[in-house]
Formats: C-alpha cells, sequence, structure tokens
C-alpha cells in the first residue's frame, strides 16, 4: 500500500494548551496572575492548560486578544487533535468500519 501525504499523522497529538503555556512562560505571566488580570476564571484556564478542558472559539479569541496568538490557529490546533484522538480510539474505530461496510453497499 503506498503512503501518502494525506496518511500521515503527528507521532503524538499536539493540544494547543502547549503553545498557550510556552507563551505564558515566555513572558513570565502566572496563570493565576493572567486570569485575575483578564478577569478570567482561573480554574477555565488551568483547567485548558492542564487539558482537562478544549480551546472553544470564544476562548481562542480572548486569548488572541490577550496575547496575540491568532484564534484560528488554536482553533485548528484543537481540532487537529481531537480528530487524532478520535482516530485512535477503539470504539470508535469498530463503529466506523461498520458504516464502512454498511456504505459499500449502497
Amino acid at each position: 500500500m503506498k503512503t501518502t501525504a494525506n496518511d500521515l499523522q503527528s507521532f503524538r497529538p499536539y493540544h494547543p494548551r502547549e503553545l498557550i503555556k510556552e507563551e505564558l512562560e515566555c513572558r513570565n505571566i502566572k496563570q493565576k496572575d493572567f486570569a485575575a488580570r483578564f478577569e478570567i476564571s482561573y480554574t477555565a484556564l488551568n483547567e485548558v492548560l492542564n487539558g482537562k478542558r478544549a480551546v472553544t472559539t470564544e476562548f481562542a479569541l480572548f486569548l488572541e486578544a490577550a496575547l496575540e496568538i491568532k484564534a484560528d490557529l488554536l482553533v485548528r490546533m484543537q481540532t487537529d487533535y481531537n480528530l487524532q484522538v478520535a482516530r485512535k480510539n477503539d470504539s470508535l474505530l469498530e463503529k466506523m468500519n461498520k458504516i464502512k461496510k454498511i456504505a459499500a453497499i449502497f
């Protein structure tokens, strides 16, 4: 079977939290200080930075305003991460294979 660029995947999913954490560290900004200064929930920020919460479109726009990280980049990273994780989900893969078999009949 021939491998194409569409078949290649990152070694591991890269969650946008890694980029956000790196940016905060480079600017020497602590999570609590950032949350307080921009009046956002520290818990929500912490959950994003620990991968327990996804980066939403609204949160990405907020980060774009606060840190000048493009919102579309963060949203794409989150979507790519979600797809990579889903593609490794055995239960989902099993369902997808059943759907493909049914779809092949039509």
